[in-house]
């Protein structure tokens, strides 16, 4: 399928090994909505707004959006090949009335970060933190990536935000190239994933400490012995600090799991939740998952399922473990037309989501949400993108206190290289 230009040799090897899992799909037609509304918010022109955001947004409570760019900004030749910029964090606030897009920073390259492939996050006292897969340790191709934290300049509202890196990472024997959503818990320590460490990528902790930040890799996976391998999507934390995420690959038949790291005395220990097996059950679980009631996760596949295009599934704890059900089951031929991106759930218990779609047989991606009716899950499709208005979403929608939904797209709209929507229901 078609996926954007690399800004340099991190992001190419990245998009290679992920795309190694994957296969190509068809199009299929699935159920219109017929009263949502959809429009552009921003069309990206590739130059110091920014190109591909490939991550989602965060929303705060006043309503604006904050999300990156994995390209664009300044025109730096630490960003090479290409020099086609190192990604930057950007803001639109205005709402449903008249929006407006500025550049909160432009990532340099270098020492500094470059090409963020995950959301930001607000902070308790309004910060945006976040990651970069390059830049920080340069003892990794294109650097080993980092994390960062962005605060508003206290003597000029317009200016750019006041960037400090929390940690490099330092690749060998540390972890490297950190993607997906960060997680925090009540003490304020942090908590994501790289793709790559020792073996086959890390879940990692990092700790205030003496004015700076410490970091510790809590688990390396090995994909080794059925366990799971490359997690990409971040972790979430229950109430006791338990860490719960998924890995691309790995597990039986290399078709993905969903992990949990359970906390003692004596350290972390590694549970596989569930091992997908290629099959009707899915595979390639991409996305993050997000808690139901009841400690129940919900989570969705990029590929796989009885339909073909995906699942959107949950596990339930018992007594013997976890039950796996599959709430539905994306329709798609074969291959990888699903969402690599965490669902979002509304107030009624709705989900939504995007699948990336596949842009030769025309087919560039959808917004849909999955109504709990009757003891199942109907699908309706709230917008199917045509390239000119944006092609392949990758990123979590979010959903603002009207229910207004907005996200990105990576790549189309204007200029080629992605958009902000916003879909009102």
């Amino acid at each position: 399928m078609k996926h954007p230009r690399p800004f340099h040799s991190v992001a190419l090897q990245l998009v290679f090994l992920i795309l190694s899992f994957l296969s190509v799909s068809l199009f299929v037609i699935a159920e219109e909505g017929t009263s949502s509304h959809f429009k552009v918010i921003h069309s990206f022109t590739g130059a110091k707004d920014g190109a591909y955001p490939y991550a989602g947004l965060v929303i705060d409570r006043a309503g604006d959006l904050f999300g990156t760019a994995n390209q664009g900004g300044i025109l730096n030749s630490q960003c090479a090949p290409g020099n086609t910029g190192c990604g930057t964090v950007f803001e639109i606030t205005g709402g449903n009335s008249i929006p407006s897009f500025r550049v909160l920073y432009e990532f340099r390259g270098g020492r500094d970060g470059q090409g963020p492939y995950g959301r930001v996050a607000i902070g308790s006292e309004g910060e945006l933190l976040g990651t970069t897969v390059g830049g920080g340790n340069t003892s990794c191709p294109g650097g080993c990536g980092a994390v960062f934290s962005l605060r508003p300049s206290a003597i000029c509202n317009r200016c750019e935000w006041s960037e400090s890196l929390l940690y490099r990472f330092l690749g060998g024997d540390d972890a490297y190239y950190p993607t997906g959503d960060l997680a925090f818990d009540q003490a304020g320590n942090i908590y994501g994933t790289t793709y790559l460490g020792l073996q086959a990528g890390t879940v990692y902790e990092l700790k205030p400490k003496n004015g700076g930040w410490s970091e510790r890799v809590l688990y390396n996976f090995s994909g080794q012995e059925g366990t799971g391998a490359n997690p990409y999507s971040g972790v979430i934390l229950d109430r006791s600090g338990n860490i719960y995420g998924t890995t691309l690959s790995g597990g039986i038949n290399n078709g993905g799991t969903v992990f949990e790291l359970a906390h003692s005395k004596s350290g972390w220990s590694l549970n596989t939740i569930f091992a997908f097996e290629n099959g009707n059950n899915g595979e390639s679980p991409m996305a993050g998952l997000l808690w139901e009631e009841s400690s129940i996760l919900i989570g969705a596949t990029e590929a796989g399922g009885r339909g073909g295009g995906g699942t959107v599934y949950e596990l339930t704890p018992s007594q013997n473990g976890w039950n796996m059900d599959t709430l539905y089951d994306i329709p798609g031929p074969g291959g990888d037309p699903g969402p690599w991106a965490k669902l979002t759930r509304d107030a009624a218990g709705d989900l939504y989501g995007t699948t990336q779609g596949y842009p030769p047989a025309g087919d560039y991606g959808t917004v849909f949400k999955l109504i709990h009716s009757g003891g199942g899950w109907k699908e309706v499709v709230l917008h199917r993108f045509s390239g000119t208005d944006g092609e392949v979403p990758y990123g979590t929608l979010v959903l603002d206190a009207k229910g207004n939904i907005y996200g990105t797209t990576n790549l189309g709209g204007k200029y080629g290289v992605g958009v902000v929507f916003e879909v009102t229901p």
